[in-house]
């Protein structure tokens, strides 16, 4: 693979191309527009001082730009701490809510300064005394190239009920010309999410408070988990009051009988070639098939529907020459980017479809079994039927459990037999 070296490191080809199919798989993330009402943008209210509003850089005059040339990161990067903007590009507005592009900093996997973009969606109602609440919206797998960020479609960020500032992130890598996104980094995932809420409280017209809650689907699932994980330690200003996780990506190193094929062979190459973007030791050509290999250039050039053409004509038994899963490094860096092992204070919400074939079900209650036995309080959800696109049949679940984070209600913790 010819490939150049940018300035975080990550692997570089040739320009990327748009391909087909990505547009529908950018529609589809993000445009899971949360039903159940609310998250329009409110009710007017006093405006009042946020006395732990950040102090940082003023923010940036609107980018004037192409969105292609928005998607270019000035060279060098200037100096910014997390969740610092770095560029504002006005999407769209209407009565109730404006939506804007973001490029802000976050820190990858190696503590690496990175710019990241994604989408702020904000009430145009003053915001009320302590500001809005933010819900930070984790989306799932679309590609790890330039042209599969969501925020390049421009929608708006889902509100999941939350009546109040919403964000999305594209993720570390995903967005910026010339890098590779490192799929299944959790580190780089979360900060990517818990930067993404920071860079709403540096919009003063966005009237962002701190506290937050954030959601996920399947590898935003896994994203979901980490942001939940490391949130307080990473963003101690901020309060995370809960985090849902719907079908997410996890326990790695196991797999759950003949059915179980989508996560140990399309989730686990993407995740090889992801890691190997910001871990110099993992080096793809010795895990991978000469046949694989043959195809791999799709990873930088396609987005996820022509990474599944490319990889799933490959039988799962002709994919490695050495698995991923047994053999170091590959295998203690997927260990530490598996979720789960953690609790911290704020709930967690996991739900899963009893029909997805993707992250089947007995993927989903290893993950809660591992949770419980780290003394993380969970309620566990299962809808019946659902396949793994299982947002829309749980789009009124997490919308009522978020209302009650916000209201203070105790939570269920089915680890206690609750729910």
């Amino acid at each position: 693979m010819s490939s150049v070296m940018t300035h975080a490191g990550t692997s570089r080809r040739r320009p990327t191309r748009r391909r087909r199919g990505a547009a529908a798989v950018l529609a589809c993330a993000l445009g899971l527009a949360a039903a159940c009402g609310g998250g329009g943008g409110g009710s007017p209210a006093s405006t009042a001082a946020d006395p732990d509003a950040p102090v940082a850089a003023a923010r940036p005059a609107d980018f004037t730009g192409t969105v292609d040339e928005f998607y270019e990161v000035p060279d060098p990067l200037p100096e910014g701490a997390p969740g610092e903007l770095i560029r504002v590009m006005p999407v769209s507005d209407d009565a109730t809510t404006v939506t804007v592009r973001v490029m802000y900093h976050s820190r990858d996997a190696r503590n690496r300064d990175r710019a990241v973009t994604g989408i702020v969606t904000y009430p145009t109602a003053a915001a009320p005394a302590g500001g809005w609440p933010v819900v930070a919206w984790a989306h799932g797998t679309t590609g790890l190239a330039a042209p599969c960020a969501p925020s390049r479609g421009g929608g708006p960020a889902p509100a999941f009920g939350v009546d109040g500032v919403r964000v999305a992130t594209d993720y570390i890598g995903l967005g910026p010309v010339g890098e590779r996104h490192p799929y299944l980094s959790g580190q780089s995932e979360a900060h990517s999410v818990i930067d993404a809420v920071r860079a709403a409280r540096l919009l003063p017209e966005a009237g962002a408070g701190t506290r937050w809650v954030a959601v996920g689907h399947s590898q935003g699932g896994h994203a979901a988990l980490f942001a939940h994980e490391l949130g307080q330690a990473y963003a101690p200003e901020l309060e995370l009051l809960g985090t849902a996780a719907l079908a997410p990506a996890a326990v790695f190193e196991r797999r759950f009988g003949p059915a179980d094929q989508v996560v140990p062979h399309m989730v686990g190459a993407m995740g090889l070639y992801g890691l190997a973007a910001e871990n110099p030791d993992i080096a793809v050509e010795d895990y991978v098939s000469e046949e694989v290999a043959a195809v791999d250039q799709v990873v930088d050039e396609g987005c996820l529907g022509e990474i599944v053409d490319a990889f799933i004509r490959i039988p799962i038994e002709d994919f490695y020459d050495r698995s991923p899963f047994e053999t170091e490094p590959a295998l203690s860096v997927l260990r530490a980017n598996d979720p789960g092992h953690a609790a911290v204070d704020a709930p967690l919400l996991l739900a899963s479809g009893t029909a997805d074939t993707w992250v089947v079900p007995a993927r989903v209650q290893a993950l809660f079994d591992q949770l419980c036995a780290a003394g993380q309080a969970t309620e566990l959800v299962a809808i019946d039927g659902a396949d793994h696109n299982v947002t829309p049949a749980m789009s009124d679940r997490v919308c009522a459990w978020f209302a009650d984070r916000l209201a203070g209600v105790d939570p269920t913790d089915s680890c206690s037999g609750g729910g």
